[in-house]
């Protein structure tokens, strides 16, 4: 591959997105430092400690396996790893490197200890990952050079890189794969306590005025999830400006989640319709999930990693070997009683 047919694909797969208002807003409140991420204290401490020993060797740092349900914070952490490194990154996603060419222009342009993140790591063809075990192992690729008979493999010695991949679905990430990452931390749901002062920071950056009683009403709301809790947060500035004089109280907030949609729970329309389809379509379940998904004219994939982690965490629903059931608490919710079920005999 010539040198402008590597950068013409580079430039195609790695990060140069054309930002929303939504996503600018994001991006402006997003951290920069450890010292400004609220929450993950477990993760956040191990990654500073990895980080100021690979300085003090001026080596890279070790490869990064980050998990965990969407919004938690894999994306900043990548960002704030480069940031204390003091070097480079480079972002792509794994449905975005459909070639080989395109991750191979992507690793010959890495400089020395700079940082590829690759989110939806988990979504590589393996044709494409393949390339990776050498490059994260050994800091070389093998370069396909003519065609035909007369083609010849020519050995690439890459720069010392750090690749940080960041999946939700960490169980279909292959064991060559996962092996290769010397730290691998799992993202949890923030409590309550860290989701409002994340609010309440992002409030003072967006210059939002807002009482603790709207804080802690939007924080109560946003599933454990700092994305949610921003995109809540401009929401309901929205009503606010509009209805309440601008200024976000408790009673505001509450107003404009409802009209949201939004129950104190944080569950919203979508939600609760995946819930009364299992209850009421399906006798509570099981339910097989490409069943449920298009009963709900829904993605597999949104089902699987959008909602059914917190409402597993909120024990509403439970995933078997045959499917998804609804819990005892997820009728209760909805005021039904629980129908009495068969034993199963296996």
């Amino acid at each position: 591959m010539n040198t402008a047919k590597m950068a013409e694909s580079r430039d195609r797969v790695v990060s140069g997105r054309a930002f929303d208002e939504d996503a600018r807003l994001d991006a402006s409140v997003r951290p920069h430092r450890f010292e400004d991420f609220v929450g993950q204290t477990r993760v956040k401490e191990n990654l500073k400690i990895a980080v100021e020993a690979a300085r003090s060797r001026g080596e890279a740092l070790d490869h990064v396996l980050l998990y965990g349900p969407p919004g938690l914070g894999k994306t900043t952490l990548a960002q704030i790893l480069a940031s204390e490194m003091q070097v480079g990154i480079k972002i792509s996603s794994g449905p975005l490197l459909e070639r080989k060419g395109d991750l191979t222009a992507i690793l010959t342009a890495l400089e020395a200890r700079e940082l590829f993140f690759l989110d939806e790591i988990h979504r590589l063809m393996p044709s494409i990952e393949e390339i990776l075990y050498p490059a994260m192992e050994d800091f070389r690729i093998d370069l396909i050079i003519g065609q035909g008979a007369s083609a010849r493999i020519h050995p690439y010695q890459l720069q010392n890189f750090t690749l940080v991949g960041a999946t939700t679905r960490a169980g279909l990430i292959m064991a060559p794969m996962r092996s290769r990452f010397g730290i691998v931390h799992r993202l949890d749901f923030y409590t309550t306590a860290d989701v409002i002062e994340i609010v309440r920071r992002s409030a003072r950056i967006l210059g939002i005025s807002i009482d603790d009683g709207g804080a802690a009403e939007i924080a109560r709301r946003s599933r454990g999830t700092p994305r949610v809790a921003n995109r809540l947060l401009r929401r309901v500035r929205d009503f606010a400006e509009v209805r309440a004089g601008g200024k976000i109280t408790c009673s505001v907030a509450k107003q404009a989640l409802e009209m949201l949609g939004v129950d104190e729970d944080g569950l919203d329309e979508v939600d609760r319709n995946l819930l009364l389809a299992i209850i009421r379509k399906y006798g509570g379940g099981p339910v097989g999930l490409n069943t449920l998904a298009a009963s709900l004219s829904e993605e597999e994939d949104a089902i699987e990693e959008i909602y059914e982690p917190y409402l597993m965490q909120m024990g509403l629903i439970d995933r078997t070997p045959r499917g998804r059931v609804a819990t005892a608490l997820a009728y209760k919710r909805f005021g039904m009683e629980e129908p009495r079920r068969q034993p199963q005999l296996f």
